[in-house]
């Protein structure tokens, strides 16, 4: 799994940086679909990644709500990588050994059973999702999106 989060990050940090020269207002701009924004879906994939990390850990999750003014793409680009040293820490140590554990979360009123190896699953296909919903949206405002093919991000071979 540890290569399929660095998959990931490698793309989120590509739309990070390839969206610096999307107008700002774009990037906040009310959509279909996704959260509603470009800059929200990418706070919105930073911070459940790193809650779902916590919840394994057996930690607080972070209380940081989004708001456009504060998270611009720089913002959110140190925020992206202070918290994927965390999520790092934890994959990196991930032996495999708690893939069948069970965890039970309670979310407000919504009750959460799975395994500690399906959660992980989750947070890697979320993040597929949402770039997904960014593809979209890019193709809306006429650029190309950031290519998602996994054979040319080169991750296990740099290893």
């Amino acid at each position: 799994m540890k290569y399929l989060f660095e998959y990931n990050w490698k793309v989120r940090d590509e739309w990070l940086n390839y969206l610096i020269q999307v107008p700002k207002e774009e990037l906040i701009k009310k959509r279909i679909g996704g959260l509603g924004s470009i800059q929200e879906t990418l706070f919105h994939i930073v911070k459940v990644e790193h809650n779902w990390i916590r919840d394994l850990k057996n930690e607080p999750i972070s209380s940081l709500t989004y708001d456009a003014k504060t998270y611009d793409l720089d913002t959110l680009k140190k925020l992206s990588e202070e918290f994927r040293q965390e999520v790092k820490g934890y994959i990196d140590s991930w032996d495999g050994s708690k893939e069948f554990k069970s965890l039970h979360l309670l979310v407000g009123a919504n009750e959460i059973r799975c395994t500690y190896g399906e959660a992980l699953m989750h947070i890697i296909a979320h993040e597929i999702h949402h770039m997904g919903q960014l593809s979209i949206w890019s193709r809306e405002l006429g650029l190309r999106p950031i290519s998602s093919n996994l054979i040319h991000k080169n991750i296990m071979l740099k290893h």
